[in-house]
């Protein structure tokens, strides 16, 4: 296990074999998000996506109480002055499309409150993975906060319009079994077991051929765009490369020989 030192103590970047974890350290405010947090989860996840050794990310809060709960409400005066507002909120979005634009597959490990922020960061990831106890809301409309075209549609492209109007229209908070009925809940467990199950669950998409999980990511992500801004030839250099791979080799001998497969990502 490694821990990687970065721009703020409030954010915890280690490693457990081919497994990132990026961690929101800030438990004592929900781990509410500084511009500094913002820019070391660019940072991070950017690491992650050039280190060929990493297969996949789990994003998660520190403590038991929250995953994020947005901004740092402490920090706005410091952060928002004398035009600070836009450096802000240009950190936030480099912090989401980090996360989004990562080729690797990205986990939310949520427990407790996943609210503002948090929700956009889960939004922006592939799997998400709560506790029982997990609550989720936008709050904008509860204070007059407009929310970007990206966000909302990465919200929507989970759970569709409707479910989309109804979480930001009510900006109320949803228990985890409404988030899993919405879609934007893959799993729902007891907060017991959640850690060892999203250890078990990456360790599994880690073990498979990363040419071909890369691959889906990718192409999933070209279908949600508009179909003149999709790189198709992209999509089919990705699926040409998993025939030309040796890792094909392996998958098929490994079939053959009753064994597990080692894949090496070339």
């Amino acid at each position: 296990m490694t821990q990687t030192k970065t721009l703020t103590d409030k954010m915890i970047a280690r490693t457990e074999g081919n497994i990132g974890y990026m961690i929101f350290n800030n438990p004592e405010r929900h781990n509410a998000v500084s511009l500094d947090m913002w820019k070391a989860c660019a940072e991070i996840m950017d690491g992650y996506a050039r280190d060929p050794a990493i297969r996949v990310v789990i994003i998660t809060g520190a403590g038991e109480k929250a995953f994020v709960s947005g901004a740092d409400i402490s920090k706005f005066a410091e952060e928002r002055a004398d035009g600070g507002t836009e450096r802000y909120n240009e950190a936030v979005e480099a912090g989401y499309a980090s996360v989004y634009n990562c080729p690797k597959p990205t986990i939310a490990m949520i427990r407790g409150y996943c609210v503002g922020g948090g929700m956009g960061l889960a939004s922006c990831c592939d799997i998400r993975i709560c506790t029982e106890n997990s609550r989720f809301a936008v709050p904008a409309a509860k204070l007059s906060v407009g929310y970007g075209f990206d966000g909302v549609k990465r919200l929507r492209d989970i759970v569709g319009p409707s479910f989309t109007k109804e979480i930001f229209f009510t900006a109320r908070l949803f228990d985890a079994e409404e988030a899993r009925i919405m879609g934007f809940a893959n799993r729902v467990l007891p907060a017991d077991k959640l850690e060892s199950y999203v250890k078990d669950y990456a360790a599994t998409i880690a073990g498979n051929a990363p040419l071909t999980v890369d691959s889906i990511k990718f192409i999933v992500g070209e279908i949600a765009k508009d179909e003149s801004a999709r790189d198709m030839k992209k999509c089919e250099d990705m699926v040409s490369a998993c025939f030309a791979s040796t890792d094909y080799e392996e998958g098929r001998t490994a079939f053959m020989e009753k064994r597990k497969p080692v894949f090496t990502g070339r």
